[in-house]
């Protein structure tokens, strides 16, 4: 069933015949019907759909900070396709027929502000990470109030903690607490920096892996 948004000469949504109207980003689309295939699919066509149910779901909650800070979205190509289209083409490999994320290679943001310089993560005693970083501050489009954020993600709970804006650029240095449940895990940590009015941010940068204590 179909309806009329605009009267008999304005868009639709829903089937009519062979066709299928649709609104995408404010606008109103019609498209053929897809025919259901009878073809199984080939291997290389399953482990296609795996890459890209993996990186959808790895990539979920973030969602939000990469819409916002993932490249330059453009045409029907939004900041979260990038995100996904990247981490596919990038950050996953295939090993024995099954896909796995590659985590040096993740980007949580991608941008041209002006990274981290020595940026240093260490643990502490109750699951506490310190990281440190020197000052660039004058460097590039660098500015001092730029906001710090911290993403960690665990593996074996397939959970992220996100600590975003936490502290400055110019502050050199930020402490966070993970909850009790990460103790005796292992995290994957990456930072970034936005700038004061959230309109870009520089390409994440990954810290490595880190036991939580």
């Amino acid at each position: 069933m179909a309806t009329l948004n605009k009267g008999i000469l304005g868009g639709f949504s829903g089937k009519v015949g062979t066709v299928v109207g649709a609104n995408w980003r404010g606008k109103d689309i019609i498209r053929s019907r897809p025919k259901v295939s009878k073809r199984n699919p080939t291997d290389k066509q399953l482990t296609q759909q795996l890459k890209f149910k993996l990186a959808i779901t790895f990539l979920q909650p973030v969602k939000n900070i990469q819409s916002q800070y993932f490249g330059a979205g453009s045409g029907v190509r939004s900041r979260v396709n990038l995100a996904v289209s990247y981490t596919i083409n990038e950050a996953i490999e295939v090993v024995k027929d099954l896909p796995e994320l590659i985590y040096n290679k993740v980007l949580i943001t991608k941008g041209d502000l002006t990274g981290f310089q020595n940026a240093v993560l260490t643990t502490q005693v109750g699951g506490v990470l310190h990281l440190e970083w020197e000052d660039n501050s004058t460097q590039g489009n660098a500015a001092p109030m730029d906001q710090v954020s911290i993403v960690c993600y665990c593996a074996e709970l397939k959970n992220f903690e996100i600590f975003g804006g936490i502290v400055m650029r110019s502050d050199l240095m930020a402490d966070v607490t993970l909850p009790n449940y990460c103790i005796g895990k292992t995290m994957e940590v990456y930072v970034f920096l936005n700038n004061e009015k959230q309109t870009s941010a520089s390409t994440s940068f990954y810290l490595g892996q880190h036991p939580v204590i």
